[in-house]
């Protein structure tokens, strides 16, 4: 049986297009979980290089940000960055594909290199993202891991599949929260409670945990651990994402849908908890996966849909002409 993993789950306030930031930032919080004994870290979507601001890119910024994986300078940076202090890191970035599309992507590295990339299969934040069209599952430390980013976790398909192709922690990076929905209770939480933060913590406290925040979050998060039977590792941005607050809360659920390990700092932070096999068997996920019944809902599962995609707080695409 594999040993226990420690895992550390990481939130920050990242710079809209500022690589070298993101990376020093990345660099720093790397070297506290690893001191404080992690063998794995991980930060949100589009760590490297900010993510609200690329909704007004064109195709042609957008390349320009991007990078090939895994020869870019961003992965090679990472790879040092894993390397120097002895611990795997995930870490997101939007990708120039060989095949000239662009994709967001999640990578881990470790010391020796690359040891997987997801790139996010319901991507939103700008039209020039293609979807990436494959699940993710690699090893780390003898456990299995995947990657779902941000929106692919809502749709609970994707949880489920990725879970019955062995998956036994799932990392799921996300830019989220603090936004408009139809949902009551949504909505954007104001710029200003953030700058105030040192002198009014509790008003923005309020907002973070409420059902702008964390009381959304704790509807489904915890969910998606429990009835897979699988650890959860969500990590979210902290502060001002271009002109959008974030409230980070970034954790680690185990398999019985409990929170582990949670940041709870007004700021950037880790989170550190401990992944122990034993819980995995002993889950009311596995005992259901294991009578799953297929031959009943396959055909209703895998029946023909044409996915429809529509971000509540994001104008709706133009209506394609009939001519």
């Amino acid at each position: 049986m594999p040993q226990n993993l420690k895992i550390a789950t990481a939130q920050f306030e990242a710079r809209s297009g500022d690589k070298h930031f993101n990376l020093r930032m990345i660099d720093d919080l790397s070297a506290r979980a690893a001191s404080a004994g992690a063998d794995v870290v991980a930060f949100h979507e589009c760590s490297v290089t900010g993510y609200s601001f690329a909704r007004s890119l064109s195709k042609e910024q957008m390349w320009e940000l991007a990078e090939a994986i895994p020869n870019g300078e961003s992965t090679a940076a990472l790879v040092e960055i894993a390397s120097r202090h002895r611990i795997n890191v995930l870490a997101g970035l939007f990708e120039r594909g060989d095949d000239s599309e662009i994709y967001k992507a999640q990578v881990c590295v470790g010391a020796d290199g690359i040891k997987a990339k997801f790139r996010k299969l319901h991507p939103f934040i700008n039209p020039h993202i293609k979807p990436g069209s494959e699940y993710t599952v690699f090893e780390l430390g003898g456990w299995k891991c995947s990657i779902l980013t941000c929106y692919d976790n809502n749709i609970i398909e994707n949880v489920r599949a990725t879970a019955l192709l062995g998956a036994e922690i799932i990392f799921m990076p996300h830019v989220t929260m603090c936004t408009p929905s139809t949902r009551p209770g949504a909505g954007f939480v104001d710029p200003k409670l953030w700058a105030n933060r040192q002198v009014d913590p509790t008003s923005l406290r309020a907002e973070f945990d409420g059902l702008k925040g964390r009381a959304w979050l704790m509807k489904w998060l915890p969910a998606r651990a429990y009835d897979n039977g699988v650890y959860v590792v969500f990590s979210n941005a902290i502060g001002m994402d271009d002109d959008q607050l974030k409230n980070g809360c970034s954790m680690v659920v185990d398999p019985f849908g409990d929170v582990l390990a949670e940041c709870r700092a007004l700021g950037n932070d880790i989170a550190i908890a401990t992944c122990s096999h034993e819980k995995l068997a002993k889950s009311g996920g596995h005992r259901y996966r294991e009578a799953r019944r297929p031959e009943l809902y396959r055909h209703i599962l895998g029946a023909d849909h044409q996915s429809r995609q529509q971000i509540a707080w994001m104008p709706a695409p133009p209506t394609k002409s009939r001519d």
